[in-house]
Protein backbone atom coordinates (compact mmCIF):
# COMPACT_ATOMS: atom_id res chain seq x y z
CA UNK A 1 0.00 0.00 0.00
CA UNK A 2 1.19 3.22 -0.80
CA UNK A 3 -0.02 6.94 0.08
CA UNK A 4 -0.35 9.90 -2.50
CA UNK A 5 -0.80 13.21 -0.66
CA UNK A 6 -2.84 15.98 -2.13
CA UNK A 7 -1.60 19.49 -0.14
CA UNK A 8 -3.34 22.84 -0.19
CA UNK A 9 -1.31 25.07 2.15
CA UNK A 10 -2.93 28.38 3.15
CA UNK A 11 -0.56 31.40 3.55
CA UNK A 12 -0.23 30.61 7.63
CA UNK A 13 1.19 27.51 6.15
CA UNK A 14 -0.64 24.75 8.39
CA UNK A 15 -0.87 22.00 5.69
CA UNK A 16 2.94 21.98 6.05
CA UNK A 17 3.25 22.59 9.76
CA UNK A 18 1.14 19.77 10.15
CA UNK A 19 2.83 17.51 7.57
CA UNK A 20 6.09 18.21 9.04
CA UNK A 21 4.51 17.17 12.41
CA UNK A 22 3.47 13.99 11.25
CA UNK A 23 5.99 12.82 8.95
CA UNK A 24 7.72 10.20 10.94
CA UNK A 25 4.31 8.78 11.06
CA UNK A 26 3.67 8.31 6.98
CA UNK A 27 5.78 5.46 5.20
CA UNK A 28 5.34 4.31 1.68
CA UNK A 29 4.56 7.60 0.61
CA UNK A 30 4.58 7.44 -4.06
CA UNK A 31 3.66 11.92 -4.55
CA UNK A 32 2.79 14.65 -2.48
CA UNK A 33 1.29 17.51 -4.83
CA UNK A 34 -0.44 20.42 -4.88
CA UNK A 35 -0.66 23.85 -4.38
CA UNK A 36 2.21 24.83 -1.20
CA UNK A 37 1.71 28.39 -1.79
CA UNK A 38 5.74 28.45 -1.23
CA UNK A 39 7.65 30.73 -3.59
CA UNK A 40 11.42 29.24 -3.95
CA UNK A 41 14.52 30.03 -6.37
CA UNK A 42 14.79 25.83 -6.15
CA UNK A 43 11.70 25.32 -8.73
CA UNK A 44 11.03 29.61 -9.82
CA UNK A 45 14.08 31.38 -10.70
CA UNK A 46 12.43 34.27 -11.05
CA UNK A 47 12.15 34.98 -7.73
CA UNK A 48 15.17 35.76 -5.89
CA UNK A 49 14.38 35.96 -2.38
CA UNK A 50 14.79 33.21 0.13
CA UNK A 51 12.38 31.47 2.47
CA UNK A 52 12.58 29.29 5.43
CA UNK A 53 9.43 27.75 3.98
CA UNK A 54 11.40 26.30 1.33
CA UNK A 55 14.39 24.36 3.75
CA UNK A 56 11.27 22.76 5.74
CA UNK A 57 9.56 21.42 2.51
CA UNK A 58 12.60 19.87 1.13
CA UNK A 59 13.61 18.22 4.90
CA UNK A 60 9.45 17.01 4.62
CA UNK A 61 10.25 15.71 1.13
CA UNK A 62 14.05 14.09 2.15
CA UNK A 63 12.33 12.19 4.75
CA UNK A 64 9.85 10.80 3.03
CA UNK A 65 12.38 9.92 0.24
CA UNK A 66 10.72 12.29 -2.38
CA UNK A 67 12.59 14.35 -4.85
CA UNK A 68 10.86 17.37 -6.71
CA UNK A 69 10.13 16.76 -10.17
CA UNK A 70 11.65 19.71 -12.16
CA UNK A 71 9.90 21.05 -14.58
CA UNK A 72 11.86 21.12 -18.03
CA UNK A 73 10.94 24.72 -18.78
CA UNK A 74 10.58 27.33 -15.91
CA UNK A 75 6.41 27.66 -16.91
CA UNK A 76 4.21 29.53 -14.12
CA UNK A 77 1.79 27.42 -12.33
CA UNK A 78 0.09 30.32 -10.69
CA UNK A 79 -1.06 32.79 -13.69
CA UNK A 80 -2.47 36.66 -11.54
CA UNK A 81 -4.97 38.64 -12.78
CA UNK A 82 -3.20 41.99 -11.89
CA UNK A 83 -0.50 42.57 -14.98
CA UNK A 84 1.63 44.53 -11.82
CA UNK A 85 1.79 40.86 -10.18
CA UNK A 86 4.11 38.22 -11.12
CA UNK A 87 3.10 35.00 -12.11
CA UNK A 88 4.45 32.16 -9.85
CA UNK A 89 5.24 28.40 -9.60
CA UNK A 90 3.59 27.04 -6.33
CA UNK A 91 2.26 24.00 -7.53
CA UNK A 92 4.92 21.71 -7.03
CA UNK A 93 5.02 17.58 -7.37
CA UNK A 94 7.03 15.22 -5.10
CA UNK A 95 7.69 11.82 -6.37
CA UNK A 96 9.08 8.87 -4.37
CA UNK A 97 12.91 8.71 -5.69
CA UNK A 98 13.15 5.59 -7.45
CA UNK A 99 10.02 6.09 -9.56
CA UNK A 100 10.29 6.18 -13.07
CA UNK A 101 7.02 8.70 -13.57
CA UNK A 102 10.12 11.44 -13.20
CA UNK A 103 9.21 13.39 -16.58
CA UNK A 104 6.27 12.20 -17.01
CA UNK A 105 3.91 14.88 -16.56
CA UNK A 106 1.98 17.56 -17.84
CA UNK A 107 1.46 20.88 -17.02
CA UNK A 108 -1.91 21.79 -18.98
CA UNK A 109 -2.51 25.74 -19.95
CA UNK A 110 -5.71 24.97 -21.12
CA UNK A 111 -6.96 24.87 -17.70
CA UNK A 112 -5.81 27.76 -16.77
CA UNK A 113 -9.48 29.91 -17.87
CA UNK A 114 -10.91 27.26 -14.56
CA UNK A 115 -8.79 28.78 -12.23
CA UNK A 116 -6.05 31.14 -11.19
CA UNK A 117 -3.45 27.70 -11.17
CA UNK A 118 -2.05 25.65 -14.12
CA UNK A 119 -3.50 21.70 -14.40
CA UNK A 120 -0.99 19.40 -13.27
CA UNK A 121 -1.28 15.98 -13.97
CA UNK A 122 1.18 12.81 -13.64
CA UNK A 123 0.90 9.50 -15.09
CA UNK A 124 1.52 6.78 -12.46
CA UNK A 125 1.79 3.02 -13.55
CA UNK A 126 0.26 0.73 -11.48
CA UNK A 127 1.33 -2.95 -12.27
CA UNK A 128 -0.38 -5.56 -11.08
CA UNK A 129 1.82 -8.23 -8.73
CA UNK A 130 0.19 -11.80 -7.99
CA UNK A 131 2.34 -12.58 -4.31
CA UNK A 132 2.06 -16.03 -3.23
CA UNK A 133 1.73 -16.43 0.56
CA UNK A 134 0.65 -19.24 3.29
CA UNK A 135 -1.87 -18.42 5.86
CA UNK A 136 -2.95 -20.72 9.29
CA UNK A 137 -6.45 -20.62 9.05
CA UNK A 138 -9.50 -23.38 9.51
CA UNK A 139 -11.88 -23.93 7.02
CA UNK A 140 -15.50 -21.87 7.69
CA UNK A 141 -18.19 -24.33 8.82
CA UNK A 142 -16.14 -27.52 9.01
CA UNK A 143 -16.14 -30.46 11.37
CA UNK A 144 -12.62 -29.03 12.42
CA UNK A 145 -14.48 -25.45 13.24
CA UNK A 146 -16.86 -27.26 15.29
CA UNK A 147 -14.59 -29.00 17.26
CA UNK A 148 -11.97 -26.37 17.63
CA UNK A 149 -15.11 -23.68 18.80
CA UNK A 150 -16.37 -26.44 21.15
CA UNK A 151 -13.26 -27.12 22.70
CA UNK A 152 -12.42 -23.29 23.18
CA UNK A 153 -15.69 -22.95 24.94
CA UNK A 154 -15.39 -25.59 26.89
CA UNK A 155 -11.54 -24.93 28.12
CA UNK A 156 -12.26 -20.91 28.81
CA UNK A 157 -15.39 -21.78 31.01
CA UNK A 158 -12.93 -23.06 33.64
CA UNK A 159 -10.86 -19.92 33.60
CA UNK A 160 -11.46 -18.21 37.13
CA UNK A 161 -12.78 -15.06 36.66
CA UNK A 162 -14.31 -14.28 39.91
CA UNK A 163 -11.43 -12.30 41.37
CA UNK A 164 -10.29 -10.10 38.56
CA UNK A 165 -9.18 -7.08 41.43
CA UNK A 166 -6.46 -5.46 39.78
CA UNK A 167 -4.16 -5.15 36.41
CA UNK A 168 -1.98 -8.04 37.28
CA UNK A 169 -5.18 -10.53 38.15
CA UNK A 170 -6.76 -8.95 34.74
CA UNK A 171 -3.53 -9.92 32.74
CA UNK A 172 -3.17 -13.02 34.40
CA UNK A 173 -6.51 -14.38 32.85
CA UNK A 174 -6.15 -12.43 29.95
CA UNK A 175 -2.99 -14.84 29.35
CA UNK A 176 -4.07 -17.49 30.54
CA UNK A 177 -7.31 -17.15 27.80
CA UNK A 178 -4.73 -16.68 25.14
CA UNK A 179 -2.73 -19.72 26.09
CA UNK A 180 -5.63 -21.58 25.39
CA UNK A 181 -6.72 -20.20 22.42
CA UNK A 182 -3.18 -20.23 20.80
CA UNK A 183 -2.67 -24.38 21.64
CA UNK A 184 -5.95 -25.00 20.10
CA UNK A 185 -5.80 -22.87 17.19
CA UNK A 186 -2.35 -24.22 16.40
CA UNK A 187 -3.60 -27.91 16.79
CA UNK A 188 -6.58 -27.65 14.36
CA UNK A 189 -6.03 -24.81 11.97
CA UNK A 190 -3.90 -26.03 9.11
CA UNK A 191 -1.37 -24.25 6.28
CA UNK A 192 -2.64 -23.14 3.17
CA UNK A 193 -1.14 -21.32 -0.13
CA UNK A 194 -3.23 -18.02 -0.91
CA UNK A 195 -2.72 -15.60 -4.03
CA UNK A 196 -3.08 -11.93 -3.03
Amino acid sequence: MCFIINIYSDNQQSALKYLNNTKMNLNNVLIVTGNFNIRGNDWDFLYLYYLTHTDTLREIADSLNLELLSFIDQISTQYMDNPQDSNSVLDLIFLHANTEEFNNYIISLDFQSLSDHTFLSIYIIIKKETIQDRKQTIIKNSEKEKIFVNKLRNRISYIDTTNIYDYEKLEEVTQEFTSIAERLWYKYSKYVNITK
